[in-house]
């Protein structure tokens, strides 16, 4: 091999070593700054396809604020919530200001940090801002959690139980 083509191979060499890592980094980049989003039952048992979040994972919950459930700290701006849909509650813990349109029985969707099995600390509360809107996420989710607890309720009726 000549000097010259030793020389060209190297830079293609170079260039695809240079290339590849600028992917590899731009791949592990989005994988840490992904937000899984979850309902507070798939947090709790687990999405269908049996996978769980784990403590400390960045991820995304939405749900309904329970009725009752605000606790505001009286020397600071923190407050704690109880998530639910049709399934268990799930404790939201947020440090700043909550949206205007936040109030108990409102549907929110909040992003945080998984703290243990059912608490989440959060650095973001979002708030729908009607009485219609849900967003897409948390529409899909109740509707796929909602539907075979509505065909269940409906057999029973049917067949007179």
């Amino acid at each position: 091999m000549t000097p010259r083509r030793k020389k060209r191979l190297g830079i293609i060499l170079a260039i695809f070593i240079g290339i590849s890592a600028t992917v590899g980094l731009i791949l592990y980049a989005l994988n840490q700054n992904m937000d899984l989003f979850y309902t507070p039952t798939e947090l709790v048992n687990g999405k269908p396809d049996g996978s769980k979040p784990e403590v400390g994972q960045r991820l995304r919950i939405g749900g309904m604020v329970v009725e009752g459930s605000v606790r505001r700290d009286n020397e600071s701006l923190r407050v704690s919530f109880d998530l639910a849909d049709v399934g268990p509650k799930v404790t939201v813990v947020y440090d700043g200001i909550l949206p205007d349109l936040f109030r108990e029985g409102q549907g929110i969707v909040a992003q945080g940090v998984l703290v243990d099995a059912t608490t989440i600390e959060a650095f973001e509360v979002l708030a729908k801002h009607d009485e219609e809107y849900m967003p897409p996420e948390v529409a899909e989710a109740m509707k796929k959690t909602h539907a075979p607890l509505e065909y269940s309720s409906e057999q029973k009726q049917g067949s007179g139980q």
